[in-house]
């Protein structure tokens, strides 16, 4: 069994990391990552779990496939929890392609940092175990050194997907604005019109009042 660790440190606070790293499949950094779909999500005593299948697509050498054989498609699960009370966010993931022989398990743990709550202290946990078949050890190095490769691609696509989220909340800022540049200006344009308004009758009432002193 190998175990590989790691920690980072993201410039963004908590909320913005945990709706980045629901959003953060598919991105351009990691397009093995194909596709999610949520298998069950509930609210337990204000806490969010949630169970999705994940599909990806494990690049293999091919020597390897006769030895645990191979798939187009790999599946796994993940199960997570947000705590948004104790700004807590924990996602583990277990394969399920290949299990027979190859087990990987994965958490990810995203926590405000100790020293500057701006920031988001996110800690990675992977165990791989090859069994049954030859060279696991040397498959084993394998997959870990793919699980530090990917994790580093997967950092790299939580800060792509959290730009695309700022510039969502920036775009809505500025749509703000001007929509209520336009309400102002509208309003504007209404009193105009109304004070014009009011100016013309006032003129149209001296008019008739002059009229009438004339006579």
């Amino acid at each position: 069994m190998k175990i590989w660790t790691s920690e980072h440190t993201f410039n963004h606070p908590w909320e913005t990391v945990t709706q980045a790293a629901w959003r953060k499949y598919p991105n351009p950094m990691t397009p093995s990552i194909i596709g999610t779909d949520v298998v069950e999500r509930k609210v337990v005593d204000g806490v969010l779990h949630t169970h999705r299948l994940v599909q990806s697509k494990w690049y293999f050498p091919k020597w390897t496939h006769q030895l645990i054989g191979s798939a187009k498609i790999c599946f796994a699960s993940e199960r997570s929890t947000v705590d948004p009370n104790k700004r807590q966010m924990m996602l583990k993931t277990i394969n399920l392609t290949f299990c027979r022989h190859i087990s990987v398990d994965e958490v990810l743990y995203y926590e405000p940092h100790p020293t500057d709550s701006g920031k988001t202290l996110l800690k990675q946990e992977a165990s791989v175990s090859v069994r049954g078949v030859p060279l696991s050890h040397y498959m084993e190095d394998l997959l870990t050194s793919t699980i530090s490769k990917n994790a580093g691609k997967g950092r790299q696509g939580l800060e792509w997907v959290i730009g695309r989220i700022n510039s969502e909340v920036m775009g809505i800022a500025e749509t703000a604005a001007k929509s209520t540049d336009d309400l102002i200006l509208s309003t504007r344009r209404s009193l105009d019109d109304m004070t014009e308004s009011a100016r013309k009758s006032m003129d149209e009432i001296h008019a008739q009042a002059a009229k009438h002193m004339h006579i």
